[in-house]
C-alpha cells in the first residue's frame, strides 16, 4: 500500500521494521530459553568433557594364596592401546580400520566387531584396542599422536597364572566382559561395583565365583585438555581400592602330586581329588588334560591366542572340562560302600548277621550275571574287601528299588554337592523315571530284578561324578557328617580408601554339614572291611603305608560289555578312600579313564596325594618302603 503522505508511509515502514525485529527478538529469544534453560546442563556437560576428562584407574585385582600362604594367582602391569570414544564424535569410524589394522597387528574383522559392539554402549565409556601392547605398538601411537588424538596408552593390570596348566581347572581364566554378559541381570546390578564395557571379569572357576570378592574398584583421574586432548593439568585423583586377596583350601604340594601322576598315566585322563572330610575343605582337584589360562588373560586378543583357543574347543580330549563335577561316570565297585552302609541301616543285613551268598554270581530269569570270584558265603567286610559282587547282587534284591533310592537321598548322591565351582553336573542314579527315559524305542521301561542287580554294583543306572563320590565316603568316614566341598578358606579383608568402604573379610557360607545318624557298630563294620581294603590283603593292597591305615575302595567299571573292553574301550579305574581308618583326617579318591584295574592305576594315584600329605605331618612314615600287603585272588 501506497499513500501520498510520504509521513505516513514512513510511519508505515517504520512498524514493519518494528515488527520484524521483535519477531527476531522473540525468535533468538525462545532459542535462548531452550539452549540456557531446556538444555543449559547437556550443553553445559558436554562443554566441560571438551575440557575435563575423568581417565580410569584400575584397580588391582585380589591375588589368589595356597592355605599356607603360597602364591598362586597375581596380577603385573601391562600397557593396553585405548580408544577415546569422546574424540571420535563426527568421525567414521570404518576409517580406522586400515591404519590400526596395519600399524597394530590386528585383524580388520576383530576391529569391526569391536566397533559395532561399542555403538550400543554408553558414550563416555573408552574402547580396549589391544591388550599387552609391546614396545612397537606404544612407540607407533605415541608417533602419531596429532594424527590419531583417539589413542591412548593405559597400564592395566594383566592376570597370571601357573605354569603348565596347574589348578587351571580350579582357579580358571578372567576375561573381557561380553555384550551379552552386560545384557544380563546378575552384571547391571551391582550399583557399589558397576561392570562396564571393556572390565576384566572372572569367566571360569574361582575367579568366576569369587569375582565380586576379587573385583577392586576402579578410581580415576580429574584432567584438565586442550582441544587435542592433550592433559594440562590435574583436577583431582581418587585412588583405586584394590580387590580381596583370598585364601583357598588348596595344598600346593599335593596339586602338584595328584597332576604330576594324572600326566603320566596310560591315558592321560583322569580325576584325583582329596579333600578334609572334617569340614570339606578341598585339598586337590586335579583334571587331566588340562589347558593354559593364561591364554585367556594375556593372548585370546591376538590370532595366534584365538587359534589356540579355537583349538582347545575342537580337542576330542576335552581338555578345558572339569571332569571332577562334570565327568558323570559309572562308580563300579567303589558304590559298594555306600551300599553296604545302607543295607546296616535299613535292616537288610545285620552286624551280628551279614553274611550274604555269593554263588559266583546271580541267575535273573534267563540271565546271568557273574562274580570275578566265588566267594562262599561272606561277610559284609569280607565281601568290602575283596569285592565280591555276588554278596552285592543279593543284597541289592534284599534292599529293593526303594531301599537304593532312599541311600541315594540321604547321601545326596542324587544332587550336586554344592562346590563352589561353576557348572557342577548332578550325578544320575537309579529310579523307574531313570530306565523309562534311557530306556531306548521299543524296549520295555518296565523295572525288574535284574535291573536292581545292574544298580547295585555301579554298573548301568549309576553315573556319578567323582566329587559326589568322594563326599559321600568322605561322609560315611567321619560317622554320617556330610559337609559341602569347596575351595574358599578366606577372602581377607580390605581397608576403607578414599570414597570406598571397607571390605570385611569372608569365609565359605556353607560350613555345617548335613547331619545322616549312622550308628557306631554299622560305621565299625564297614571301617573295617574299607581298612581291610588295603592292609590286611584286599584288592588295594599295593598302597599300604605303616602308621598310616588307609581305608578305602577300588572300583573297576566296565564302559562296553564284556569282551570288547580293550584299547580306548578299557575299563575304567577307581578308588576312594579316607584315612587313617578310625579317625579320618584327609579323603581322596582317582578316576583314571580307560586302564583297567583299580587297584592297579588309581589307588597307586590316591597314594601319590596321601604321600604328599604325610610327608607334611608325618614324614618319618615315609623313611622306609611301602610294605604292600599281598592281595587276594580277587582284583578290582
Amino acid at each position: 500500500m501506497k499513500f501520498e503522505d510520504e509521513t505516513q508511509n514512513l510511519r508505515v515502514r517504520v512498524a514493519v521494521i518494528h515488527g520484524l525485529v521483535m519477531a527476531v527478538l522473540v525468535v533468538l529469544g525462545a532459542r535462548l530459553y531452550f539452549l540456557q534453560v531446556v538444555s543449559g546442563d547437556y550443553y553445559a556437560e558436554r562443554a566441560e568433557n571438551q575440557r575435563i576428562r575423568l581417565l580410569r584407574i584400575p584397580a588391582p585385582r585380589g591375588a589368589i594364596f595356597d592355605r599356607h600362604g603360597r602364591l598362586l594367582v597375581d596380577s603385573r602391569s601391562t600397557y593396553n592401546i585405548i580408544l577415546l570414544r569422546e574424540d571420535m564424535k563426527g568421525k567414521d569410524w570404518n576409517e580406522l580400520v586400515g591404519p590400526l589394522s596395519d600399524g597394530l597387528g590386528l585383524e580388520p574383522d576383530f576391529l569391526r566387531e569391536r566397533f559395532e559392539t561399542m555403538r550400543s554402549q554408553p558414550a563416555f565409556e573408552d574402547i580396549t584396542i589391544k591388550e599387552g601392547a609391546q614396545s612397537a605398538d606404544i612407540a607407533w601411537v605415541e608417533a602419531r599422536s596429532l594424527e590419531f588424538p583417539m589413542l591412548s596408552i593405559r597400564e592395566q593390570p594383566q592376570r597370571r597364572y601357573p605354569d603348565d596348566g596347574v589348578l587351571a581347572h580350579v582357579l580358571g581364566y578372567v576375561g573381557e566382559i561380553s555384550s551379552e554378559q552386560l545384557k544380563q541381570e546378575k552384571y547391571r546390578d551391582f550399583a557399589e561395583n558397576p561392570y562396564y564395557p571393556g572390565a576384566i571379569i572372572g569367566q571360569e572357576g574361582m575367579e568366576r565365583v569369587y569375582d565380586r570378592y576379587l573385583r577392586g574398584r576402579d578410581g580415576y583421574r580429574k584432567v584438565e585438555v586442550d582441544s587435542r586432548g592433550r592433559i594440562q593439568r590435574e583436577l583431582e585423583t581418587v585412588p583405586p581400592q584394590p580387590g580381596q586377596d583370598i585364601v583357598t583350601t588348596i595344598d600346593f604340594e599335593m596339586q602338584k602330586a595328584a597332576e604330576d601322576y594324572l600326566r603320566n598315566t596310560p591315558s592321560k585322563r583322569g580325576v584325583i581329588v582329596s579333600m578334609d572330610p572334617n569340614n570339606g575343605e578341598i585339598l586337590a582337584m586335579a583334571s587331566y588334560p588340562t589347558f593354559d589360562p593364561n591364554l585367556f588373560s594375556q593372548r585370546i586378543s591376538t590370532p595366534e591366542g584365538r587359534r589356540e583357543a579355537n583349538a582347545l574347543l575342537r580337542d576330542p580330549l576335552f581338555p578345558l572340562f572339569n571332569r571332577a563335577i562334570r565327568g558323570r561316570y559309572p562308580p563300579g565297585s567303589t558304590w559298594k560302600i555306600p551300599m553296604a552302609m545302607a543295607g546296616l541301616e535299613q535292616g537288610a543285613i545285620t552286624t551280628k548277621n551279614s553274611n550274604v551268598a555269593c554263588g559266583g554270581g546271580i541267575t535273573i530269569g534267563n540271565k546271568f550275571t557273574r562274580c570275578m570270584g566265588s566267594h562262599g558265603s561272606p561277610d559284609v567286610r569280607y565281601a568290602i574287601r575283596v569285592s565280591c559282587d555276588g554278596y552285592f547282587y543279593r543284597l541289592g534284591l534284599k534292599m529293593e528299588l526303594e531301599g537304593i533310592m532312599k541311600m541315594v537321598d540321604d547321601y545326596d548322591l542324587n544332587k550336586k554337592t554344592g562346590v563352589d565351582l561353576p557348572h557342577e553336573l548332578t550325578s544320575w542314579t537309579p529310579s523307574r523315571e531313570f530306565k523309562a527315559r534311557f530306556t531306548p524305542k521299543g524296549g520295555d521301561p518296565t523295572w525288574k530284578d535284574i535291573d536292581t542287580v545292574y544298580a547295585s554294583f555301579g554298573q548301568v543306572y549309576d553315573f556319578v561324578t567323582p566329587l559326589a563320590m568322594l563326599k559321600t565316603v568322605a561322609g560315611i568316614g567321619t560317622g554320617g557328617r556330610f559337609y559341602t566341598p569347596h575351595l574358599l578358606k578366606e577372602a581377607k579383608a580390605v581397608p576403607a580408601v578414599g570414597p570406598f568402604s571397607e571390605r570385611p573379610q569372608r569365609g565359605f557360607d556353607r560350613p555345617e554339614p548335613k547331619v545322616v545318624p549312622l550308628s557306631d557298630e554299622h560305621h565299625r563294620l564297614v571301617m573295617e572291611g574299607m581298612w581291610e581294603v588295603v592292609n590286611a590283603g584286599g584288592t588295594g593292597g599295593r598302597i599300604k603305608l605303616e602308621g598310616f591305615d588307609i581305608a578305602g575302595k577300588t572300583g573297576t567299571a566296565q564302559v562296553v560289555s564284556l569282551g570288547k573292553d580293550v584299547g580306548k574301550n578299557k575299563d575304567h579305574a577307581w578308588f576312594v578312600s579316607v584315612a587313617p581308618a578310625w579317625k579320618p583326617q584327609v579323603a581322596a579318591i582317582a578316576l583314571i579313564e580307560n586302564v583297567g584295574f583299580g587297584g592297579t592305576y588309581a589307588a597307586p594315584a590316591v597314594r601319590a596325594v596321601y604321600d604328599a600329605y604325610v610327608a607334611k605331618t608325618r614324614p618319618e612314615l615315609l623313611t622306609t618302603p611301602t610294605q604292600g600287603g599281598k592281595t587276594t585272588e580277587a582284583i578290582d
